[in-house]
């Protein structure tokens, strides 16, 4: 019997994964990748009684491959906030998913483990810019103001990791990086004694720089398209900055276009704080694209599909508006 853990790369991903490995310990297979990098499921060729665990990649780009886990006989627990399609009932499947836009993965573990470790929870929800959930989850935990800056930085920090066209781009490989973080019962002990915080925090710091630097392509009272260059810097902060931007900008919509090194773009696309939505219609539309209401993405939008995709982007946002 093998247990496999399938996780998202990302800071939701990876706290997810730490919360209920602290509660309920075991030796496991990792499968995980860069953020975009979702069709995981795919790469494990379950047997019987195998346990899985999945946390945070849709299950509308992984129905197939847990079908065919299901009907192998392994016992599949799937935790996740993104469009799943209809969720099919099957006695060695066990679901908690939920697409509200106020939830993300590590608060549906939270709630499972009853709040046992839920200042990862907090960490998770700041690094997903979900801040209204981060701080209302945070209420129970009596930390600082300068605790909670903490936690949001390294949530954003670990989130930062996940972004990349490949792992090379990435600063640390996400199954490396939960190992190094999962010594950690305290987020606090992770930010003050493990040299791998100071280099994400660096790195982020430099690529967030370069990013602040750039004006809209395209800009309207409801939202505004950005173009970044083929680069690893840009290939990493192209989330981060989605967020930031978002955050900023509360009422309008955002795109970060990323110049891939084949062609095309990698696309991120936040919907206005305000309304936390339209962003998986926009997406959804092309092939390559999927997500959730408040955000979500285009893993290859080729060139000569950029008209098409402006359209929706300000066809979607005006109308939300």
């Amino acid at each position: 019997m093998t247990i496999y853990d399938i996780f998202n790369g990302d800071a939701d991903g990876i706290c997810s994964l730490h919360q209920l490995r602290l509660a309920d310990p075991a030796k496991s297979v990792l499968v995980t990748g860069v953020k975009r990098d979702i069709s995981l499921l795919a790469q494990v060729l379950a047997e019987v009684g195998d346990q899985i665990t999945v946390l945070d990649i849709a299950m509308s780009k992984n129905r197939e491959a847990l079908m065919l886990a299901l009907e192998r006989g392994a016992q599949v627990q799937y935790f996740d906030h993104h469009t799943s399609g209809d969720i099919p009932v099957h006695p060695q499947l066990t679901t908690f998913i939920n697409t509200c836009p106020n939830i993300c993965t590590s608060l549906l573990v939270n709630n499972y483990l009853n709040g046992q470790f839920s200042i990862w929870a907090v960490v998770a929800a700041f690094g997903d810019n979900m801040l209204e959930s981060a701080i209302h989850t945070s209420k129970t935990l009596q930390l600082t103001s300068t605790q909670l800056d903490a936690l949001k930085e390294l949530g954003e920090c670990i989130n930062y990791n996940a972004y990349g066209e490949s792992l090379q781009d990435l600063y640390f490989h996400p199954a490396e990086l939960y190992q190094v973080m999962h010594n950690h019962r305290d987020p606090f002990t992770f930010i003050h004694e493990e040299p791998t915080f100071e280099t994400l925090k660096n790195g982020y710091i430099e690529d967030i720089a370069l990013a602040q630097k750039l004006k809209p392509e395209v800009e309207s009272t409801t939202g505004a398209i950005y173009f970044l260059p083929d680069a690893p810097w840009s290939r990493r902060i192209s989330g981060v900055f989605g967020n930031l931007l978002a955050t900023a900008f509360p009422l309008k919509a955002h795109a970060i276009l990323t110049k891939r090194t084949n062609g095309g773009f990698v696309v991120s696309v936040r919907a206005p704080l305000a309304t936390k939505s339209g962003a998986d219609k926009v997406c959804e539309q092309f092939e390559t694209g999927g997500g959730r209401k408040g955000a979500a993405g285009i893993n290859c939008l080729p060139e000569d599909q950029f008209g098409r995709f402006n359209q929706i982007f300000n066809s979607t946002f005006n109308h939300d508006a």
